[in-house]
């Protein structure tokens, strides 16, 4: 019989669980930034660990030497990418205008209006509708200077937050037998042999993974960059740069960063004629940016997502475009590591499973 002291006992129970549940939330909310480092120092442990493979097997160093040479390697790389970035940045960043509002609002309005005079020559009454729209007076060209200051705010404390991941990944790599032997005292003794071929398997392929993913941005980074020198568009190590990086997100980056390179390279040429400089320009680096597309496509993204992950690539399309449709972006760009983990899981758990057989026959 249900009594008045039990329907309150339930009661206070999930009111604690309730609170607890809250404040563990809220404490992760708090301490996001180190989880943030946590994942950063996980990812570079991935990147990093055949690369102390090699020094520990083939040149035979000691493990700790190796793990001190293997974080002198990520410390080289980020030196030589700061270097050669941060001053274009800031030099070449007040060439494109991004700091000032201003002077924003008036390069995309006389580019509106080379727009409309170009299709108003073609007979196209674009003006009017323009100016029925009134569409530069609905852009809030200061969330530009805001989303900047937000970015340096970011660049002011990478230094902490780069000797946090630094320090932490040091650990994680030299350290790496002694958590394994640590997570082998929490494992149910009649699960062990499964996870820690599930946790080999996933530090293998993902390490393939993201190893893979750093030389295909590199490869677009090369290509952006040649195409934008031959056609002379100013800052083309910047531009070359951040449409590289928009390919982390698949399939909407690419679109994004080949619109983010007409705009810039219109607003580059502005004072040139619009139909004779400005709009071929555009298209030969659009058509440039398309081919390169086409490389990638056909080269560098099946070669990362099919053999680093050993899956076929329209199975990672299907899960990049659902995970998108749940997720947004931050789906897009997660949702091939976590369905490789999820598939070496299914295929250590339920290894008979028909569909999960199916999936990992390649694993």
């Amino acid at each position: 019989m249900i009594t008045s002291k039990i329907i309150a006992n339930g009661i206070l129970r999930a009111i604690v669980f309730l609170v607890i549940a809250a404040s563990s939330l809220y404490f992760l909310y708090l301490i996001q930034s180190v989880l943030i480092y946590l994942v950063v120092a996980l990812i570079l442990t991935l990147i990093g660990n055949p690369i102390l493979d090699f020094f520990n097997k083939r040149l035979k160093f000691k493990h700790t030497l190796a793990t001190i040479v293997t974080l002198l390697v990520f410390i080289l790389f980020i030196s030589g990418f700061v270097l050669m970035f941060i001053p274009l940045i800031s030099t070449q960043g007040q060439n494109l205008s991004l700091l000032k509002t201003a002077e924003i609002e008036k390069n995309i309005t006389q580019l509106v209006n080379q727009t409309s005079a170009f299709l108003e020559s073609h007979h196209i009454d674009s003006e009017k509708m323009l100016n029925e729209a009134k569409l530069t007076s609905k852009i809030n060209f200061n969330f530009i200077p805001n989303f900047l200051n937000a970015v340096l705010g970011t660049i002011s404390s990478f230094g902490i937050g780069l000797a946090s991941v630094l320090f932490i990944t040091f650990f994680f790599l030299k350290d790496r037998l002694l958590f394994i032997n640590g997570a082998k005292k929490l494992i149910p003794d009649n699960h062990e042999d499964k996870i820690l071929n599930s946790i080999h398997k996933i530090n293998h392929l993902l390490s393939r993974y993201f190893i893979g993913l750093l030389l295909q941005l590199f490869i677009v980074f090369l290509l952006y960059l040649i195409v934008l020198f031959i056609f002379g568009i100013p800052n083309p190590f910047v531009i070359a740069f951040l449409c590289a990086v928009l390919n982390i997100v698949p399939y909407i980056g690419p679109l994004i960063a080949s619109v983010l390179a007409a705009i810039l390279t219109m607003l580059s040429n502005l004072g040139s004629d619009f139909q004779t400089e400005i709009l071929p320009t555009t298209i030969y680096v659009l058509i440039g940016f398309w081919i390169v597309q086409i490389i990638d496509n056909n080269l560098s993204q099946p070669l990362i997502f099919s053999k680093s992950v050993s899956s076929h690539p329209l199975e990672i399309f299907l899960v990049i475009l659902i995970a998108g449709f749940l997720s947004g972006i931050l789906g897009m760009i997660i949702a091939v590591p976590l369905y490789t983990i999820l598939k070496v899981i299914g295929k250590e758990f339920f290894p008979e499973n028909v569909v999960i057989k199916l999936l990992t026959k390649n694993i």
